[in-house]
């Protein structure tokens, strides 16, 4: 017997994200209650410059309660296309736009109990074309080479995880750039 969803009721509305509450009933026919956070969906984006470094943006986080050291990323408009959304997402945080993005993957942030789907793309051909950064956004941008961003990855020195996983998408098409070093 399948999963079925009986009833879904928004107990939250946020600027974000909406709380929604989800009966659904069980293989085994029983109903359950879910509180799930119902998300667009977003990007984030690998920026590579030509010399094999990566440009990551370090901004604080309440969630974290910290400065986390992460890839440039942003959630999607209702309905947007994800490819534009990380072509508008690059700008506003870096400062550059690619002349190539190309999709690596994507995955749920935390599926038990969010609907987020984050898009990975690695932009190329980066040059200076700024948009403004949103209102509540204080970002400061760091360039690392490839081969050091990875290393801090496997070292336990990056926090973000759709960093360390577009990190990991991306692996294959930073070789050229690792084997450098």
């Amino acid at each position: 017997m399948p999963y079925e969803l009986l009833d879904r009721k928004i107990i939250y509305s946020g600027r974000v994200f909406d709380v929604a509450s989800r009966t659904v009933r069980l293989p085994d026919g029983r109903a359950q209650a879910y509180d799930i956070v119902e998300h667009n969906g977003a990007v984030t984006i690998l920026p590579l410059d030509a010399d094999g470094s990566i440009v990551f943006i370090r901004q604080y986080r309440v969630g974290a309660e910290s400065q986390l050291l992460e890839l440039p990323a942003g959630v999607l408009h209702d309905g947007e296309d994800p490819a534009l959304g990380a072509a508008r997402e690059i700008r506003e945080e870096t400062g550059f736009s690619a002349a190539r993005l190309t999709r690596l993957g994507g995955f749920y942030m935390a599926p038990g109990y969010s609907t987020e789907y984050m898009h990975v793309f690695l932009a190329t051909g980066l040059q200076p074309d700024p948009l403004p950064q949103d209102d509540d956004e204080f970002l400061q941008s760091e360039r690392i080479p490839a081969a050091q961003a990875l290393g801090m990855a496997r070292r336990g020195e990056i926090h973000d995880g759709k960093t360390l996983v577009a990190l990991l998408l991306a692996e294959s098409a930073l070789a050229p750039f690792l084997e450098k070093v």
